[in-house]
């Protein structure tokens, strides 16, 4: 199995890298916590105008009808910026719940588009909107059921991460028949695991820089063994959960659960661990809140529980192999 990128997708994630490259992500996620949506916005709207927003949406509603390999790539490259807001609801998930229903007319080209940002609700895993103040549309999904919800009026509740603002839903609008409930938080997961992916690598590549800048007994603390041991166990981590970030997008659908589980677990795993070494490797300076060290790892902190618990993810891959599901990741 090869799981080398094809030249487009490759082009598509040096251009969301050169977007990104190009503005600072660091102060659009902090005007995001602060309430300014304004530079988010902007962004929002140059990812439209790429068609990135629509990267999973069917051509018929305006998207660009691409897998979950382009799906994954955009996600990792939006986990590697720090981009705040419901990235991964509104590209991956909302357009995997509506794909086959009647109110996909309605939502889909906006989100398509970039003008309209979807967020949704799983009753188990996602009980809590994200951003549910700045999105268009707002879904909730309980077992099966998916119904459109009405934008909240309470008070957020604050993730350990300042960018995120989490909604309680309370009441439940016009039901969605037909939506694929399972198949969007599957992709959901996965699309998590991808932005930790992102976000572990941005996670390592400032704690590289960072050792190469600071001096001690007259050389940088990265030509310490100690030190060099730290992110090579960073880097590991990081590449033995790619693959499997990677082959769950190409699983079977008889598989597909279990290896996007094993993803997320992997992911979570390694970006959290990522923001640990960083935080010990940057000393004192990385705990500070001023410091952009700090957007990185509260995000891989917050992720980490997102879209299921590791306990979950691993009881449900441990179920899987119990019930004879022995093949091959990707497979």
């Amino acid at each position: 199995m090869r799981f080398t990128r094809t030249t487009e997708q490759q082009d598509m994630a040096e251009a969301l890298r050169a977007l990104f490259d190009a503005g600072d992500g660091a102060a659009i996620a902090r005007s995001w916590a602060a309430g300014d949506a304004a530079p988010w916005r902007r962004v929002w709207a140059q990812l439209g105008e790429m068609g990135l927003c629509g990267v999973a949406v069917p051509e018929r509603f305006g998207g660009l009808g691409l897998g979950p390999v382009e799906l994954v790539t955009c996600l990792e490259e939006l986990g590697r910026a720090g981009l705040p807001g419901p990235c991964v609801e509104s590209i991956a998930v909302v357009p995997a719940l509506l794909a086959d229903t009647a109110a996909a007319e309605r939502w889909l080209p906006g989100i398509a588009s970039g003008n309209a940002v979807g967020t949704a609700t799983f009753t188990e895993h996602v009980p809590r909107a994200l951003d549910a103040d700045a999105a268009d549309a707002v879904f909730q999904c309980d077992g099966e059921r998916a119904t459109v919800a009405e934008r909240p009026d309470a008070v957020a509740q604050h993730s350990i991460d300042p960018a995120r603002r989490l909604w309680t839903i309370e009441s439940a609008g016009e039901p969605v028949p037909g939506a694929q409930v399972a198949e969007a938080f599957d992709l959901g997961a996965l699309g998590c695991a991808a932005q930790l992916l992102g976000i572990g690598q941005r996670l390592l590549d400032m704690s590289t820089r960072y050792v190469q800048e600071r001096h001690q007994f007259g050389r940088p603390v990265g030509r310490f063994q100690a030190v060099k041991h730290h992110l090579a166990n960073v880097a590991v981590r990081l590449e033995f959960a790619r693959p499997l970030v990677h082959g769950a997008c190409l699983a079977e659908p008889r598989h597909r659960s279990r290896d996007i589980s094993a993803a997320k677990i992997a992911a979570s795993d390694a970006a959290y661990f990522a923001g640990r070494i960083a935080l010990q490797v940057h000393g004192a300076i990385g705990y500070t809140a001023e410091h952009d060290l700090h957007l990185w790892s509260t995000k891989a902190t917050a992720l980490h529980a997102a879209w299921g618990t590791t306990t979950w993810h691993r009881r449900r891959v441990a179920a899987a192999l119990a019930a004879g599901e022995t093949a091959p990741v990707g497979a």
